[in-house]
């Protein structure tokens, strides 16, 4: 039973770390496609000057850095719960979840005052990409058993 535990607890921490990942790439691959946001801003604002469209370009790219560097400590506290057996961390994971989907679906569904969405569907999408990871966290952790009480000799309820 402890292999299995083990390899319960070594599955759900891969899709942690995959989930680590996404959440990188999701926070990097906008730097990289800055004109993807600016072509965005552009076709949603056809008025806005060059300097207005770089403005609005840089105040997503710092609210989606925010939000990268929020989700990667949310999976490494969220990881480090898991590894260290904590009682509550498949509650945790499951917050996290929510939040991170809670997140990703305003990322890709809230339209913005031109009725276009404030990010590129590409970029929206992207955005999204960390959740499923982290609904198979979620689902692996609560199909493992349960982390045995500090110093006891048997699974808690």
């Amino acid at each position: 039973m402890v292999e299995s535990a083990g390899a319960a607890k070594r599955s759900v921490l891969a899709a942690m770390c995959a989930g680590l990942g996404l959440t990188v790439v999701a926070a990097v691959v906008p730097y990289a496609g800055t004109h993807l946001l600016a072509d965005h801003i552009r076709d949603g604002y056809p008025a806005y000057s060059r300097s207005r469209v770089d403005a609005a370009v840089t105040v997503y790219l710092t609210l989606l850095s925010v939000v990268g560097a929020l989700g990667v400590i949310a999976w490494l506290w969220t990881a480090w719960a898991v590894q260290a057996g904590k009682r509550w961390a498949r509650s945790a994971a499951t917050a996290m979840l929510a939040l991170g989907a809670g997140v990703g679906a305003s990322g890709l569904l809230i339209k913005d005052t031109s009725g276009d969405t404030g990010l590129p569907p590409v970029l929206g999408w992207l955005g999204t990409a960390p959740c499923l990871a982290g609904l198979a966290a979620v689902v692996l952790l609560w199909r493992r058993p349960p982390a045995p009480h500090a110093g006891a000799g048997h699974f808690r309820r």
